[in-house]
């Protein structure tokens, strides 16, 4: 007798990268993380991520991976607040399609540029973020799927084939996942500002300003605090006697909240106990 298997009724997560490569590191703006593809995109799937991560709406978004174009932020109360979203795609098909954000800074030199040379906001986009990428990436990105042997690849991903689009991300999304140092020493994971908010007990729109602007809040009596570094957020969460401690060592040395916290951090052996463990390892 043949056993029959119940299905689980469970959606098979949406994979939308199978080759990332982390720039993080790398001086600001430059710094990104290189999420690429080599099956079929799955449009919906990935227009709906992005859309989300970029706050850009879908039907914009959707249009946008399909045409390629620019996606300039509207102002807010008469100010610009945020640069543009990029999508560019080779029409002979023999590059992979390119998605990427420029900042403020990138944007007003983009607009500069194209005015000075008589060229296409989406053209200069395409200059002004690839000269700030780190010498590295830019040399990979003339090469063909990124110079990656093939033959060093996963045989999952090395049989899509040619890498069929990348996006150049810095967003705390599903697809990355974060971690957080914990009171106890622990590093815990989350990928998404609503898994990451989950976590700590506090609303999707604190979890988005603390991420995105940096800062410390206050949480039952603990403290979560967020340093932006290269462009990324680090976090840890204090306890109430370390956030205690932190507090009366600000007022005692006439220095920040945020630079106390880390001496507190530096002093406590369970807080570190993961991060040495994490460095030896070399994640």
């Amino acid at each position: 007798m043949f056993k029959i298997k119940k299905k689980t009724g469970k959606p098979k997560p949406v994979i939308l990268y199978n080759i990332i490569e982390d720039y993080s590191e790398f001086d600001a703006p430059g710094n990104v993380t290189v999420c690429a593809m080599t099956h079929t995109e799955d449009l919906p799937a990935h227009a709906k991520v992005l859309s989300e991560s970029y706050d850009i709406p879908l039907e914009t978004m959707t249009t946008l991976l399909i045409e390629g174009g620019v996606y300039v932020y509207p102002k807010v109360d008469g100010v610009l607040t945020r640069g543009l979203f990029a999508c560019r795609i080779d029409p002979t098909g023999e590059a992979p399609k390119q998605t990427w954000a420029l900042d403020l800074m990138q944007f007003a030199e983009a607009e500069q540029l194209a005015q000075a040379r008589g060229m296409t906001l989406e053209e200069v986009a395409a200059l002004v973020f690839h000269w700030t990428l780190p010498e590295e990436l830019r040399t990979k990105l003339e090469q063909k799927n990124l110079g990656i042997d093939y033959r060093t690849l996963d045989r999952a991903v090395a049989k899509g084939g040619d890498i069929k689009y990348i996006d150049f991300r810095k967003d705390w999304s599903p697809h990355f996942k974060r971690l957080c140092i914990m009171p106890d020493g622990r590093l815990v994971e989350t990928g998404g500002l609503e898994e990451f908010a989950l976590l700590h007990g506090i609303t999707s729109a604190q979890a988005k300003t603390l991420v995105q602007q940096g800062g410390t809040l206050e949480v039952n009596g603990e403290l979560l605090a967020c340093q932006i570094v290269n462009g990324q957020p680090a976090v840890a969460r204090f306890s109430a006697h370390n956030y205690e401690e932190a507090k009366k060592l600000a007022a005692a040395k006439r220095v920040h909240l945020m630079d106390a916290l880390s001496e507190v951090a530096y002093d406590d052996p369970v807080m570190m106990r993961s991060l040495t463990r994490k460095g030896l390892s070399g994640d």
